[in-house]
């Protein structure tokens, strides 16, 4: 079984909060300490990690940092206090990536009509592609029946 992936948010020693993941927390801090983490942590620590949460996978983990990224300072200070928003956050996460995999396909999905900058409603392109091939194909037609008479 492959290990799984951590998620953490640390606390910087100018108060600020840093999000990453790693399969070692305490080797990825002592990283960070040392210099030869992210970039972003050089010159602000000591780390100290204030929520640790486990994923099943790479993709999982990732997913969950962005997620965490996203929210606002304020948002983020939220969930350092209150760890519970964390789990209401991974069923978010998930839900989204649920739907997504429900979603058909995006070669079966029905192209509309858009609108152009200008309020004028467009044709799709696939519609164009075969209006210019039915001309193509009928004035060749009518071309080859005028030289046969």
């Amino acid at each position: 079984m492959a290990a799984a992936w951590y998620v953490y948010v640390a606390r910087c020693a100018d108060g600020t909060l840093y999000c990453g993941i790693a399969r070692d927390v305490a080797q990825r801090i002592a990283a960070h300490d040392a210099g030869t983490g992210a970039r972003y942590t050089r010159g602000r620590g000591p780390l100290v990690v204030v929520l640790v949460r486990r994923c099943r996978d790479h993709g999982r983990a990732l997913r969950l940092e962005y997620a965490i990224k996203q929210l606002s300072r304020a948002d983020k200070a939220a969930l350092v206090a209150e760890p519970a928003r964390l789990a209401r956050l991974v069923r978010r996460v998930n839900r989204t990536r649920r739907a997504a995999k429900l979603a058909p396909p995006a070669s079966r999905v029905r192209r509309t009509a858009a609108r152009s900058p200008y309020g004028i409603r467009t044709p799709s392109l696939d519609r164009l592609a075969k209006r210019s091939a039915i001309r193509t194909r009928t004035r060749s037609h009518a071309r080859a029946s005028a030289r046969a008479a």
